[in-house]
């Protein structure tokens, strides 16, 4: 991106938005001039929905900026720390006439440490509800060391450390993002990045470049795009080296002995994949017998436990990938799809647009090792989750139990039998990342496929008269972890609903009547209304609705006490309940 293209989305935004806008503190200590420009054009680009609005500190005082936001954040949603070493003592820039020498090397260090814990405690006195990424020193230091500059000094491998010392410090806090430095420096040669010559004629020290990818790592880290929920993977010359049904299972390979290693090492991922909570599964044209036999040899890297659905026929892959989706319940803008074979490839894509369809390269190291670091940036997540390490058990769970109560003659006594329970929480804290997270990336039984930022979900808790409930949910079948979320506020006898939520995973056990009853009961409310509005994927949640009101539902839908009680059906859950601010007790309920 150039400037006059980051102006021109800028200018657009301004033109058609009048909405309260996206607010960003960018924290520099030098003229922040196209460094401020870009991030507002990037962050644009991603929010569609607002403007954005990007706010300065003084020149030279990148600390003072940042403990002055810490003092007064409101209407802050976000900061962004481009840190330099200038910014920590201005010695070691190039604009101060302080001294350079081994005179002043301890008490520049000293400096530095100071600065550092000044912004570290700064940065933990922001309320959690600010986001906050920050970009280590991405420019050279002034030659103010004994050494060439071929060698590492001492005193510069002592400042490193008191960096990465608040790096480690910052980094426990939730909300906290750092910019990878090693991916920056592929995208920003480091040779591209100083303007020596603007840095001292105005004070901004990046090439135009440099500001841009800067730019564009942090708007990555302020707003990033939705992790990938499942992968699927073809077998032959993909997962192994070699066709199975030719060769025979005994003799495809994936190591270095064979000088196959990259199929071993696409293995290793997708085993690292499965424990992250990303759904594995295999779509192949082959002998299912002969297949089998490979994925059960015992030096497979990837266990073939953590793969399910498997699709192994000789049968269409689009077919294949339809079933599997439809087993996950997910859509396929949610799906990475790998094949080495480019016919395949496209006829994936054209049967299931929106899935993220990527070659193999097989026999092609240097594509190989970019295959690897694709599928990790489509499949990485900011933080881990409980819920993540138990997702693919939970599909096996959720398919053995649909087929058990298709199979069960007396659908009723099924669910009477099934043994489950299900806690709920009432509680307000909004340290629980994975309310946000299942929130955002629901969309079937969705009350309005409305995403919050984190700022604003923390804002809507914080309201008079909130409410959040988050459920979780197991069964003799085994957990499914959280798996529904209400959120809302209650006027006098009236509950008003902006957030419902629930994973398909959780789908026709009840559970959804039994949030409605569980929240009537907390609130004692008459009465819920529902901030409802239909979407192309939110067709449960709304047949839902309809089977209560007796109607198709439009715009606010409400409900009353007594409509719920007339319509609701048997719920045999047993009920596990956390108070806020209490320890977990256990009750039941029968409806």
């Amino acid at each position: 991106m150039n400037v006059a293209a980051a102006l021109k989305i800028l200018q657009c935004a301004a033109e058609r938005r009048e909405d309260p806008p996206y607010s960003i503190l960018l924290v520099c200590g030098f003229t922040p001039l196209h460094a401020a420009t870009f991030l507002a054009a990037h962050l644009q680009q991603r929010l569609t929905d607002c403007k954005v609005s990007v706010r300065t500190g003084l020149f030279g005082d990148a600390v003072g900026t940042l403990e002055a936001a810490a003092a007064q954040p409101a209407g802050l949603e976000a900061v962004a720390i481009t840190l330099e070493w200038q910014d920590l003592d201005p010695r070691l820039g190039f604009r101060s006439t302080g001294g350079w020498g081994p005179s002043v090397a301890a008490d520049i260090q000293s400096v530095v440490r100071t600065t550092l814990r000044r912004m570290a405690i700064a940065i933990e006195g922001l309320t959690e509800r600010v986001r906050v990424v920050c970009s280590l020193p991405t420019l050279p230091l002034s030659p103010l060391f004994h050494t060439p500059g071929w060698q590492m000094a001492e005193t510069e491998l002592e400042l490193e450390q008191e960096l990465l010392d608040f790096a480690g410090r910052c980094a426990h806090r939730r909300g906290f993002f750092l910019v990878n430095r090693q991916r920056l420096a592929e995208e920003s040669p480091a040779a591209q990045r100083f303007d020596f010559k603007s840095d001292l004629l105005t004070g901004l020290p990046y090439t135009v470049a440099h500001a841009d990818r800067l730019a564009g790592a942090l708007a990555r880290l302020l707003l990033p795009p939705a992790p990938k929920k499942g992968l699927i993977t073809d077998l032959d010359d993909t997962l192994w080296h070699g066709v199975v049904g030719e060769i025979g299972s005994e003799h495809v390979s994936w190591d270095l002995s064979s000088h196959h290693q990259l199929h071993g090492l696409y293995q290793k991922l997708l085993a690292a994949f499965s424990e992250e909570g990303v759904l594995l599964g295999i779509a192949s044209k082959n002998d299912p017998q002969v297949a089998r036999r490979a994925l059960e040899r015992p030096d497979l890297l990837l266990p073939v436990d953590r793969v399910f659905p498997m699709e192994i026929h000789w049968n269409a892959k689009s077919g294949s990938v339809e079933r599997i989706l439809r087993t996950w319940n997910i859509g396929a803008d949610s799906v990475v799809f790998v094949d080495d074979s480019p016919m395949e490839l496209a006829e994936v894509a054209a049967a299931h647009p929106g899935i993220e369809c990527v070659r193999f390269p097989a026999g092609d190291a240097a594509a190989g090792y970019g295959l690897l670091t694709r599928l990790r940036d489509l499949c990485g997540k900011p933080r881990l989750a409980q819920e993540d390490a138990i997702r693919t058990g939970s599909i096996r769970r959720e398919a053995a139990f649909q087929k058990a109560a298709q199979d069960e003659a007396l659908g009723e006594v099924f669910l009477q039998q099934a043994e489950a329970t299900i806690s709920v929480d009432f509680s307000l804290s909004p340290n629980d990342p994975r309310t946000l997270e299942l929130v955002n990336k629901t969309n079937q039984f969705n009350l309005n496929g409305v995403r919050h930022t984190e700022a604003d979900w923390n804002g809507r808790l914080a309201r008079p008269g909130a409410v959040l409930m988050a459920v979780s949910y197991r069964d003799k079948f085994g957990p499914l972890g959280k798996i529904a979320v209400m959120e809302g506020r209650q006027e006098r006898d009236t509950l008003y609903v902006g957030t419902w939520v629930m994973s398909c995973r959780a789908f026709s056990r009840r559970i959804e009547h039994h949030c409605l009853k569980l929240l009537l009961e907390r609130c004692g409310a008459e009465k819920i209304v529902f901030d409802f509005i239909p979407t192309p994927k939110n067709g449960p949640l709304r047949e839902f609705l309809a089977g209560i009101t007796g109607g198709s539902p439009e715009g606010c839908v409400a409900i009353t006490r007594r409509q719920f009680a007339e319509t609701c059906p048997g719920l045999y859950h047993h009920v596990e309940e956390r108070q806020p601010g209490q320890p977990a007790w256990t009750g039941s309920q029968r409806g």
